[in-house]
This record gives structure tokens, sequence and C-alpha cells, in this order.
């Protein structure tokens, strides 16, 4: 009966169960990174945590107590030579787990476990926290340091620098509107000039030349004839 028994037993014995969790810690300590299912991840991430803890204390009983969980030589040599020294820092939680969507046979949970120091491309995306001290005084009140951080910052010069400063600025205040005066009187004349060489170009084309006077009269006696000989043809229609 399995009263009281709440872990996963992953459908293995006792001693099948123990020789996977070691045989997967041992690659997991290797390789920084393994593939399995969700199930058996929870499962040696209970297992292999406090092994990784043991590890931090580089001693020959550590490493006999260690040994005796993962029967690997190479795994212990590299779990307190190189996994310890990453990890030293830091006060449990050494591994991740990060799911990868169902296994096309059975449709299991897969994911992947790893070490939480060994991936560099989410240990440069970790943001830094700034610590801020809030001050316990009224919510709507200012403290001094925001007052002294909000008031612009004055420096105070010798008495005689200002005064040399305040003349030199009143005397281009006073220079500088006559030379812009005759600049801008200087452009403004320039602009009626050409606007005026503009209108008088535009009249001398626009003015048409004279027609001569014998073509004139030319015209005149023709168009009398015309009108004379259309009255004769209607005469002559009439009769």
């Amino acid at each position: 009966m399995r009263h009281g028994k709440k872990f996963n037993h992953l459908g293995r014995t006792a001693p099948h169960r123990k020789s996977m969790l070691s045989n997967m810690a041992t690659s997991l300590i290797i390789n920084k990174r393994i593939t399995t299912t969700v199930a058996k991840a929870k499962a040696l991430r209970k297992y292999v945590e406090p092994i990784l803890t043991k590890a931090k204390d580089d001693t020959t009983h550590a490493r006999r107590v260690v040994f005796s969980y993962l029967n690997d030589k190479d795994s212990v040599k590299t779990l307190f030579d190189e996994v310890a020294g990453k990890i030293a820092d830091r006060p449990g939680g050494y591994t991740r787990i990060l799911k990868t969507g169902n296994r096309l046979g059975d449709n299991a949970d897969m994911c992947i476990i790893e070490l939480v120091d060994y991936n560099e491309l989410l240990l440069g995306d970790a943001p830094k926290k700034s610590k801020t001290r809030r001050s316990r005084r009224g919510k709507g009140g200012y403290s001094k340091s925001e007052e002294a951080k909000a008031a612009p910052v004055v420096e105070e010069g010798p008495v005689e620098d200002v005064a040399e400063v305040s003349e030199e600025v009143a005397v281009e205040e006073e220079v500088t509107p006559e030379v812009v005066s005759d600049e801008t009187s200087a452009e403004a004349e320039a602009e009626v000039v050409a606007s005026s060489e503009d209108v008088v170009a535009e009249e001398e084309v626009a003015i048409p030349e004279e027609a001569p006077a014998e073509d004139v009269e030319a015209k005149a006696e023709a168009d009398s004839k015309e009108e004379k000989d259309t009255e004769e043809d209607d005469k002559d229609a009439e009769k």
C-alpha cells in the first residue's frame, strides 16, 4: 500500500529509480543541460540540488558523500573543480526547467533542465535592481534631498567679474541692432531694385509694336471696296 508516499515513483521500483536519477545527475553535471520529461526533471531537481550544495565544501568527506550518490569519478571531479566555483555565491536554486512542448510519440510534456549559472544568454538579460530609499514623511511632502535635487545649482563668482560681464552684454546689445538694421536695409533696397527691374522688363515685353501708317490706309481702302461690291451685288439681286 502507498499510504503517505507523496513523491513521484516514475513507474519504477526504488533501485531502478535511484539508478536513473544518479545517471541523470551525472549527465547534468557534465553537460550542464539535458532534455527529459517534466516529471523526471522535477524529481531530478530534488535529487541533484542537495548534491550541489554539498559540493561547496571541498573536503574528503564531502567528495565521498557525493560519490555515493553519483557513482562516477569524472562527474565528481567536474562538480568540485568547475561547478562548485560557479555556484559558490548562489544560495540554492541551481537548476532551471524550460518547457519545450509535447513529445510526438506519447504526447509527454518535455523540457530542458539546466544549470542556471551556465546559461550566458539569460544571465546577460537579467535586470539589475537599483536600491531606492523612501522617506517616511507625509506622502504629499518632499524630503530635503528631493528639494536639493530640484533646486538649480548656481555658481557664485566674484562681484567684479559679474559687473564686467554685464557691461559686455550691454555693449553687445547696443551694437547688434544697428548692424542688423543696416544689413536688413541693404537687403530690402536690393530686393526693391530687383523687383523694379522685373516690372520694367515685363512692360517692355507687353508693349506691342505699332504697324506702319501705309499698311493701315491700304487695309481701310480694301474694306471700303469690299463694302461697295457687296452693296452693288445686293442691288442686282433685288432687280
